[in-house]
């Protein structure tokens, strides 16, 4: 409890408060309790398949949403309401502290579905349900999809506005997101999914009203759970394929001393740049691999040459000079990538054509790659080393600004140097092991490329 923000705690607290408030029972409005124990039994018994071993969604705002819906779509809000408190209380909650966020996921999980039940109730969905009337019962259950939807997303923004995580992952980790970003994205990413949910949850509803009753009703799970195992699937390939480039990183770190963190770096400034563009947070996340894998083909470059502190023959650069090269073949197999492969390929090339491997001019260089471009000089000239000492910040940015135009895209030095400018940026210094020896100062003026380390 004490590692989580006091503002976060105090969000919680309201957000329980109120989630108990609206489990008060309606006067006058009886609650069918053999409905509300059925279908919260169903809602716990999916949460633990979902997270078994068949199925495996590890994912703490992950949860079966038929279900909670069907009850929406069926009981008066607070009995609806009540459906979630058992799985949520007892699902899979990833890290601790773990009380308090089976706690938050419980709260935010009744306020939705309280919702979703008072918007569907008034606009007279539940007499349509019971009539088996399914056109006239699309309208209500839309609204309330989407009043649900927006919910959830309002809790998730607010609680990271206040101090938590960073999206879609609401309890991934203990920290503030700026308030202008809190809630983007999250309706327009969990609306189709949820409404498709929410269709599902229609259909258990008119077919448990049916004289079919409820087991008819259970069927509809059938295909839901066929579809999370596949949905599961597809991520246990991803997670395998994120262990990889986590290895491949440090196989470099490992092999080139002189520049561990540097990856990680690159990802962070390329994750920056791409932000401060308006680019989408699914491309944001690719960039951030491009930046994190663009020099993992120096796991075919001798490491004498890696840590070779006197100036290359030309020989030995062009040996150098066939990292991106290298990293392309490594990575080219990894198809969620994407463009972050290209990236890999052309993070050396200028915009003025004197780059390598390709020799590429201007918009011929894949966007990917000049955004990692900049994020790779910038992470060189702010980072100590064995052969040169970091740069101030300020410095660093002026002299990416003097090569904007004929190496780098100047409108990703300008996104770098806005976003720098806002929230700032705070190298670790990496070969922190080695004696650091005299730096190789350039002649004034020369070029970016001719600075020493510029070929890493």
């Amino acid at each position: 409890m004490e590692a989580v923000p006091a503002r976060a705690r105090v969000s919680i607290a309201c957000a329980a408060i109120a989630a108990l408030l609206c489990l008060l029972p309606l006067p006058g409005v009886p609650a069918p309790w053999w409905a509300v124990a059925l279908l919260a039994a169903l809602y716990a018994g999916c949460e633990r398949v979902a997270r078994s071993r068949f199925v495996g969604i590890s994912h703490p705002a992950g949860t079966f949403y038929p279900v909670l819906l069907a009850g929406a779509f069926l009981l008066p809000p607070p009995a609806a309401a009540l459906v979630a408190v058992p799985g949520a209380l007892l699902s899979h909650a990833g890290q601790r502290p773990v009380a308090l966020r089976r706690v938050w996921r419980a709260a935010q999980l009744v306020l939705g579905v309280w919702a979703a039940a008072s918007v569907h109730s008034l606009l007279g969905g539940r007499d349509a349900v019971a009539a088996g009337d399914v056109p006239y019962a699309l309208g209500p259950a839309g609204a309330a999809v989407l009043a649900f939807c927006l919910v959830l997303a309002l809790l998730d923004g607010g609680i990271l506005a206040v101090g938590v995580g960073a999206p879609p992952a609401p309890f991934r980790q203990w920290g503030r997101v700026p308030v202008r970003r809190a809630w983007r994205g999250l309706v327009a990413r969990s609306l189709a999914p949820i409404a498709v949910h929410g269709l599902a949850g229609l259909m258990m509803a008119v077919l448990w009203r049916s004289p079919y009753g409820p087991v008819a009703a259970l069927l509809v799970l059938l295909p839901m759970c066929v579809s999370w195992w596949a949905f599961a699937q597809y991520h246990r390939e991803r997670a395998a394929h994120q262990a990889t480039i986590r290895a491949l990183v440090q196989a470099v770190d490992i092999k080139d001393g002189y520049t561990r963190g540097h990856s990680e770096r690159v990802g962070q400034a390329s994750m920056m740049i791409a932000r401060e563009l308006g680019m989408a947070d699914e491309r944001v996340e690719v960039l951030r691999f491009a930046g994190i894998l663009h020099d993992v083909g120096k796991l075919g470059v001798p490491t004498r040459l890696l840590r070779k502190d006197g100036p290359l023959t030309p020989e030995e650069r062009r040996v150098i000079e066939l990292h991106p090269e290298y990293g392309h073949e490594m990575v080219r197999g990894i198809g969620f990538l994407g463009e972050a492969r290209a990236a890999v390929l052309h993070h050396h090339e200028r915009l003025d054509g004197s780059g390598y491997p390709y020799g590429l001019v201007g918009r011929q260089i894949p966007e990917s790659a000049r955004v990692v471009a900049v994020a790779d000089a910038f992470d060189a000239m702010t980072s100590t080393r064995s052969y040169s000492r970091a740069r101030p910040v300020a410095v660093a940015l002026a002299e990416l600004e003097r090569c904007a135009g004929s190496q780098f895209d100047p409108v990703m030095v300008a996104a770098l140097v806005e976003a720098v400018g806002r929230t700032g940026w705070h190298p670790a210094v990496t070969a922190d092991d080695e004696k650091p020896q005299a730096p190789r100062v350039p002649p004034p003026g020369a070029p970016l490329s001719s600075r020493p380390g510029a070929h890493r």
